[in-house]
């Protein structure tokens, strides 16, 4: 992996960072692993919620890209799923998902596995990793080492 300027490097930790989770795809295991603490994993059900309440993706086909590298996509869809591309469904389906990833009573070093809850047909699941507060999304990300 090419490392980053120091400049964009500091740009993309600090994007991590407000976006509050680390992600990545498993293309092989057919999984996207989802790092953060309890209040990034809210944020992340914060960023479900307001894509699914925004009048502009009601469409099929619009969609989102999240954090800093744009790997993770939300799209509209007629039915929900997950795929190497991301998260697809009906703004509920958002919702819905948003309130499963809440995890108020989870604990760091929990896993929890997403599939069966929100596309049990899905080609691929969310694997969301529970973080201590004090995680930093950015420290994962293989193009900000050393």
């Amino acid at each position: 992996m090419e490392k980053l300027s120091s400049r964009m490097a500091d740009m993309t930790r600090q994007e991590w960072r407000d976006f509050g989770v680390y992600y990545i795809s498993d293309d092989e295991a057919r999984e996207w692993h989802l790092h953060g603490s309890t209040s990034g994993l809210v944020r992340l059900a914060e960023a479900l919620e307001r894509f699914a309440r925004n009048p502009n993706r009601a469409a099929p086909s619009e969609h989102e890209h999240l954090g800093p590298h744009y790997y993770l996509t939300l799209t509209t869809w007629p039915e929900p799923r997950l795929d190497d591309r991301g998260i697809w469904g009906q703004p509920h389906d958002f919702e819905r998902l948003g309130g499963i990833g809440l995890l108020g009573s989870s604990s760091p070093g929990q896993t929890h596995c997403i599939r069966e809850h929100f596309a049990p047909s899905a080609r691929y699941s969310l694997v969301l990793h529970v973080e201590s507060e004090s995680f930093d999304p950015a420290s994962l990300d293989p193009q900000l080492a050393g």
